[in-house]
């Protein structure tokens, strides 16, 4: 007979419908070896633990749920959406399991992992030039969506992606550590800083919300310059406390630091994060940081991010879109 306690692991707490259904309450983990300050911790949230391994399962979700529910859409549609990676990947297999068809409007030159995520839940690719990146994959999705009648949710100006962050990413937050003084993600559409923002804000005004930016011109996978001239319609950066830049090496080094000496597998996007997170810990003399881990490092394992020389990989990825 076999009792608790001979090494079985503990019931689940919750048995979920669907994959849909497990989205959300990552873990938030120490990162100690990161802190200048043995009086200033810092908290990585691990969104990468989400079942497609990304924050954009939340806004995926939301916007699907948000369309269903205003009667936009019923399954056996077809759904449009300019993606250059994790927000195409989480679409595929929430239409996958709700039974819509998505067609994800890409830059050719995205990874070969992307694709085959998209392929394996079922998503058509359509290619745009990858020399206009991700705003060349928006204009050809909003000409193609128009021209065929297709629903595009859009997660540069739709509102159920900071509300994601509201009800979901911030809210967990606070009910995991009501404590937390500074809070940092990465500036890409907005939507996580926004819902956050206003949901921390809630919990109490002096938490000091940071974005974390791209130097202009220093491509940092996962990230986006406003000074590149295109400024997502949810995003409104009066908000937020203030904007930390990052360059692309520094993005690297971290990302890798994150794997060897806590154990976190993550994407660049990421890494600059943990780099603001660890320059604003130098500044404080106490106090609690929180940063979001958006994604896992899997989509950038062509790039060599952990096995090649930094300039090697840094040439990488200036060629491709990574994010």
């Amino acid at each position: 007979m076999t009792t608790a306690g001979a090494g079985l692991a503990p019931p689940p707490a919750v048995v979920h419908a669907d994959m849909i259904s497990a989205i959300g309450n990552t873990p938030l983990v120490e990162m100690e070896s990161l802190s200048p300050n043995p009086d200033v911790r810092i908290l990585a949230k691990l969104e990468s633990a989400n079942p497609t391994g990304s924050i954009k399962d939340r806004t995926a979700r939301s916007m699907i749920d948000d369309a269903e529910r205003r009667g936009l859409i019923r399954p056996g549609d077809t759904i449009m959406e300019p993606t250059s990676g994790n927000t195409g990947i989480s679409l595929a297999m929430i239409c996958r399991v709700r039974g819509y068809r998505l067609v994800a409007v890409m830059p050719s030159n995205v990874t070969e992992e992307r694709k085959q995520l998209l392929t394996l839940y079922g998503a058509e690719i359509v290619e745009s030039d990858g020399e206009f990146g991700s705003n060349g994959a928006v204009a050809m999705a909003k000409r193609l969506s128009r021209e065929q009648g297709l629903f595009m949710p859009f997660q540069y100006g739709n509102p159920a992606n900071p509300r994601a962050h509201y009800e979901g990413t911030a809210a967990e937050i606070v009910r995991d550590c009501p404590e937390i003084d500074v809070f940092v993600a990465g500036l890409g559409t907005g939507g996580t800083l926004m819902g956050s923002v206003r949901r921390l804000k809630e919990h109490r005004q002096d938490i000091q919300v940071v974005a974390c930016e791209p130097v202009q011109g220093d491509d940092v996978s996962g990230l986006r310059s406003l000074e590149d001239g295109f400024v997502p319609p949810i995003l409104d950066v009066s908000l937020l406390d203030r904007k930390l830049l990052v360059g692309n090496r520094e993005s690297i080094v971290m990302t890798r630091r994150l794997a060897r000496d806590e154990g976190v597998f993550a994407g660049l996007s990421s890494g600059g994060v943990m780099h603001v997170c660890a320059r604003i810990a130098e500044r404080m003399d106490r106090g609690t940081i929180v940063g979001i881990i958006c994604d896992g490092g899997w989509k950038y394992l062509s790039a060599g991010v952990w096995t090649r020389d930094l300039d090697d990989v840094e040439e990488t990825l200036d060629r491709g879109i990574f994010w």
